[in-house]
């Protein structure tokens, strides 16, 4: 079953994306993605191989789409009986998932036989494929081959995955799952604003242990740290998400390191920092910790507990200060006077851009509502998802990167 889709946003409204299906048990994960796509307002033609057919109705993709899926070079339905024209001169992209091993050796060798194949050879908008196959056949050197060819010839290849297959064995070669192809589809489309950046972003909670069971929090859910470090890597920048505690699944390209303690996040922050070209700390650390953690459960003796706390480390004001540091973008989660007590912290941390929301509304929620604050004033980003969001806000750190 696919994952449940959190924060969609519109960003595929009016795309328009020729979807082609190969012979292949994926087919069906085919049929999911043009559900997803449709529902985001994708405006979705699907063109299908014979072997397609055998193991998906042409039927269900019409149903699906609300178009008619098609099968036939010869189709007389299409302007002057040129289906391998006319079906992707108007599409912003073609995706083949499944693309089957035959698939790839006939995209990288030049053959057009069938209808969909010929489409990807008179296509004038750009070429996506999804591999999909048994972990033998996409091991084989003529694969390998064919798949460098295609990456040289210009073609975006989209995984494959490692996993359970349906011949019984485990390895590359699965397909990815429709939501990860949406989100691949949604990346592909966004400008590459951080294209040759690395960045380093921090998000979630962290916890603090009391003893060995107990400990203090807060109730960041992570998502915005999430949506930031996804909308950099959509932006083309080589991602490293430093996450305290959530539930999330990493941003498809993203590195995550997964932490607890404000003192490991500082570590693993401050062993990495050096090599980035920006730092986006969104992440909500604990200001203090316990002085002295039990390292077995407490009992409960019926007197006032009294805990002794010690302000933690400063991750982002250590990495502002550093000889030679990243671009430094701060987060501030206030509960009253955002404005003063953003501008307050941004002035005491040095730092070139901070972004300030009110915890109360942001919290767990999948919307937010962000003000920018820089050398320029102040700039209002209104409530949207958190995703949307994040890519505002990565195209404002964009704008005030220095060129290279």
């Amino acid at each position: 079953m696919v994952r449940a889709m959190t924060g969609m946003t519109p960003e595929l409204q009016g795309k328009r994306v020729l979807l082609g299906v190969t012979g292949g048990i994926a087919a069906y994960k085919a049929a999911e993605l043009v559900r997803l796509l449709v529902k985001a307002g994708c405006d979705v033609r699907v063109a299908m191989t014979a072997a397609a057919c055998r193991f998906i109705t042409p039927l269900t993709m019409q149903a699906l789409s609300g178009q008619k899926a098609f099968t036939d070079l010869w189709d007389s339905q299409v302007a002057d009986n040129m289906a391998h024209i006319e079906l992707s001169r108007d599409r912003d992209a073609i995706l083949v998932a499944p693309a089957s091993a035959d698939f790839l050796a006939k995209l990288a060798n030049g053959l057009a036989d069938d209808l969909l194949s010929a489409l990807c050879l008179a296509r004038e908008c750009p070429l996506l494929v999804a591999p999909a196959m048994n972990l033998q056949m996409w091991d084989n050197a003529a694969t390998q081959r064919n798949v460098k060819r295609l990456g040289e010839d210009g073609v975006l290849v989209l995984g494959p995955a490692s996993g359970d297959q349906a011949c019984g064995e485990t390895g590359m070669g699965r397909m990815l799952e429709a939501e990860d192809l949406y989100q691949d589809l949604a990346a592909f489309f966004q400008p590459k604003l951080l294209a040759g950046r690395k960045v380093m972003v921090t998000a979630g909670p962290t916890f603090e242990a009391i003893d060995a069971v107990r400990g203090v929090t807060n109730t960041s859910s992570g998502k915005m740290g999430y949506a930031v470090a996804r909308a950099a890597a959509e932006a083309g920048a080589d991602v490293t998400l430093v996450s305290g505690p959530t539930a999330l699944a990493a941003p498809r390209g993203v590195f995550r390191i997964d932490v607890v303690s404000a003192g490991a996040m500082h570590d693993a922050v401050m062993a990495r920092v050096r090599q980035a070209d920006v730092f986006i700390a969104v992440a909500a650390v604990a200001d203090y910790a316990l002085a002295n953690p039990r390292e077995q459960k407490m009992k409960k003796a019926g007197e006032t507990l009294k805990l002794e706390l010690v302000p933690t480390r400063d991750i982002l004001a250590e990495v502002a200060v550093l000889p030679a540091p990243p671009f430094c973008v701060g987060f501030a989660a206030e509960t009253e006077n955002l404005d003063a007590h953003a501008q307050e912290k941004r002035a005491k941390k040095k730092l070139p851009l901070l972004a300030a929301n009110l915890a109360q509304r942001a919290f767990g929620a999948d919307t937010n509502e962000l003000t920018l604050f820089d050398d320029r004033g102040r700039h209002h980003l209104p409530p949207a998802s958190k995703l949307a969001l994040g890519r505002q806000l990565i195209a404002h750190i964009a704008a005030m990167l220095p060129k290279t």
